[in-house]
């Protein structure tokens, strides 16, 4: 069976404050319809204007994934993703009053467990993976980063980091698959190194809303007391100390490898950016924010590619199976009839797609005069077969559907590439442009025969109830 998608039952709210602007902010997770994916909204701002979470839209890598779209940006968007995503989770609104999600405790945790309050709901529509096909690699030689993404059947993720410090040398982490990600990666913290503080402080725009709750604090050489305190005191204590381990007493690790699971949360929250739930086995050395968005980025690019050469492919029916509508149930949905109703089957529909078939035989009325000694189908009534597989698209989820009429608005774009002949079985392949709105149904239609496109258009149509 296939696997479906999955959104939140109710909405819910989680406060804190944001890692780099300090400032107090709400983020509310609110359900999503099918195919909507991982959207921002910035509810402080006049307009809300929406950011989708894509690598598109990555603006900034420092201590963090900010993304940026028509001038408004929203930042730290990392561990929120990687719980939307860890969670197996495909559409959610993440709603923010102010320009930076919260830190909370440096972790995906408390994200993890407001979205298992809020409830987690199977949807209608299948689950869409982009599957790895051959070895994906990218590198920051910068950075001495890379990942490597290889075809597997499912999706894990491995992680390797070493700091070349004696309190933090080579780190592992593995994921088999997502139902881990709760139970062993939501609650890694975030870490830094103290010698990186005091620069980071120096910066206007960074760590305003750090302190000694949120992060695992590094000490890779001595360090006077009162040095120890002064730090403590700009991070909200009286004083600190260093443990054996080399790590303040601010916080007690969760695992003896955190800084490593929390590298891997990281990554699986920015893979999220790809804008499909991947397969394939993912292997990281030394990951970060840059090399993450560089890979998810790459990712995404390879998988657009693929989807423009897909769309150029004729659907995949099996012809030994039943139509999902025969003639009969087209009829209960569409007012056309012979000689002008020029769908014979339906073999998918969706929200979004139609796939119908139309059998060119000798009988047509229209081969009598067009023309008697070369029958060829003429392109108009091909155009009217595509429009009224839109039709089933339009129509398909509404009630008494026999009370609506489809009228043409606008056909753009065509193209009549080959004959259709007596013999032929096209297939239409249409898709809708934009989501159907105050009845205006906008399409992109393909006609195929034996794999080749032979008519193509957009079509755009009025649904109105009579």
């Amino acid at each position: 069976m296939s696997e479906k998608q999955k959104t939140i039952r109710e909405e819910i709210s989680v406060k804190g404050v944001g890692l780099h602007t300090g400032k107090e902010v709400t983020l509310t997770f609110k359900p999503a319809p099918e195919n909507h994916g991982y959207k921002f909204l910035r509810a402080d701002l006049e307009d809300r204007p929406v950011i989708e979470a894509l690598a598109d839209y990555v603006f900034d890598t420092t201590r963090g994934t900010t993304l940026k779209k028509d001038g408004t940006s929203v930042g730290t968007v990392e561990h929120t993703l990687a719980a939307v995503y860890g969670m197996q989770i495909d559409n959610v609104i993440m709603e923010l009053d102010g320009p930076e999600a919260p830190i909370m405790d440096g972790s995906a945790r408390f994200f993890v467990e407001a979205l298992k309050k809020a409830g987690i709901r199977e949807q209608q529509a299948d689950k869409v993976y982009y599957t790895i096909k051959e070895p994906v690699e990218y590198r920051l030689e910068e950075k001495d980063s890379e990942i490597t993404c290889f075809p597997a059947d499912s999706f894990s993720v491995s992680s390797v980091i070493d700091y070349n410090t004696s309190v933090l040398r080579v780190q592992h982490a593995h994921m088999r698959s997502l139902s881990d990600f709760d139970s062993g990666f939501s609650r890694a913290r975030t870490f830094v190194f103290l010698h990186e503080l005091e620069g980071l402080f120096n910066q206007e725009h960074l760590i305003r809303g750090g302190n000694l709750n949120n992060a695992i604090v590094f000490v890779n050489h001595k360090v006077s007391q009162d040095k120890l305190d002064h730090i403590a005191q700009k991070l909200g204590r009286e004083s600190v100390k260093v443990m054996d381990e080399g790590i303040l007493n601010n916080l007690e690790p969760h695992y003896s490898n955190e800084p490593a699971r929390h590298k891997l949360l990281d990554l699986v929250g920015d893979l999220a950016l790809i804008g499909r739930p991947l397969k394939g086995h993912v292997f990281a050395k030394r990951p970060g924010h840059k090399t993450n968005a560089g890979f998810a980025a790459r990712i995404r690019k390879q998988m657009l590619k693929e989807e423009q050469q897909k769309d150029k492919l004729a659907p995949q029916i099996d012809w030994d199976k039943p139509p999902l509508y025969d003639i009969n149930k087209i009829k209960s949905i569409l007012p056309h009839r012979p000689p002008f109703l020029l769908i014979d089957r339906i073999y998918s529909v969706d929200d979004e797609h139609v796939v119908g078939v139309k059998n060119v035989t000798m009988n047509e009325p229209f081969f009598e005069g067009h023309f008697p000694e070369e029958p060829v189908m003429p392109g108009v009534l091909q155009i009217e077969a595509m429009a009224q597989a839109g039709g089933i698209l339009a129509l398909h989820q509404v009630e008494n559907p026999k009370e609506y009429s489809t009228y043409f608005l606008k056909i753009d774009k065509v193209r009549f590439r080959k004959k259709v002949s007596p013999g032929d079985t096209l297939v239409f392949k249409l898709k809708l442009v934009s989501p159907i709105r105050r009845g205006l149904c906008h399409m992109e239609g393909k006609a195929f025969v034996n794999n080749t496109i032979v008519t193509e258009a957009d079509l755009l149509a009025q649904i109105v109830k009579e």
